[in-house]
């Protein structure tokens, strides 16, 4: 597949041939990957799911004591008592796995690792993810300003390396130039959550903006401009809720295509 090299004023200066976005999309492992990616969501249950319960330790297993199990023929196991007349009680077995309600008894632990992807399927999802991207339905079902509009940017968007070493006016210029009708949901803007979600540890909300994927070499940073080095690249960078607009540097297409000739040997 042959890409365009765009200058920083947005304009064609050559082309050059990559398989990095001929991989077909299939969202389904995309969305698994994303999935596993997550840190914030640990892989584990509640902690004390099973467990939040006052049963422990109310069955006494002494003879000739209140509230024993003695001579009752009852497991000794936990119990719950649900109602209780004098000495007599009504129980029902808790906390321990083999009782209705009780904990596993080998759950996921949340500080391992447990959602693990094959190498295969990884690098399928990443692939996949690339042409994702590149897709100018796609990017208007992430952005719901652009549904109504006609895209004329040509996409994969990739930029000479010589943005990197402008300036922030002179970056954000150029960056209006190249992306043209797009520009306006390029910026990340943060603004006040309406209703009780300010209540509720979420007060601020942020858009998605642009995605600047840069080489592993490259340094730059901007206030509003998401960048990500190649070595550092996941597949939620791209495609967590949707395809991001994304813009790659001539470097970063380079070191892409090299970690793509890595995983094939």
């Amino acid at each position: 597949m042959k890409v365009q090299i765009i200058d920083i004023n947005g304009k064609k200066i050559k082309e050059i041939s990559t398989n990095l976005f001929e991989e077909p999309i299939r969202e389904d492992i995309i969305s698994k990957v994303i999935e596993s990616e997550k840190i914030k969501e640990p892989y584990s249950p509640y902690f004390l799911a099973g467990m939040d319960r006052s049963a422990s330790g109310n069955v006494r297993h002494t003879r000739h004591s209140w509230k024993t199990d003695r001579g009752r023929g009852m497991s000794r196991i936990p119990k719950k008592s649900f109602w209780r007349r004098g000495t007599q009680f009504s129980w029902e077995g808790a906390i321990v796995p083999s009782t209705k309600g009780g904990r596993r008894a080998h759950p996921p632990k949340g500080f391992l690792k447990i959602k693990k992807i094959n190498k295969k399927e990884f690098k399928k999802a990443l692939l996949s993810s690339l042409t994702y991207v590149s897709e100018t339905n796609k990017i208007k079902e992430k952005y719901s300003s652009l549904k109504n509009k006609e895209i004329n940017v040509k996409l994969p968007l990739i930029v000479e390396k010589k943005i990197i070493e402008l300036k922030t006016k002179d970056f954000l210029n150029s960056l209006k130039k190249i992306l043209g009708d797009l520009y306006s949901v390029s910026l990340q803007k943060k603004s006040i959550r309406a209703g009780k979600g300010k209540l509720r540890g979420r007060k601020y909300k942020k858009n998605a903006g642009v995605l600047f994927i840069i080489g592993k070499n490259e340094e730059k940073k901007i206030k509003g401009v998401n960048f990500v080095k190649t070595n550092e690249l996941k597949v939620r960078d791209l495609a967590d809720g949707g395809a991001r607009l994304t813009i790659f540097t001539e470097e970063a297409i380079k070191d892409l295509e090299r970690l793509n000739e890595i995983k094939n040997k």
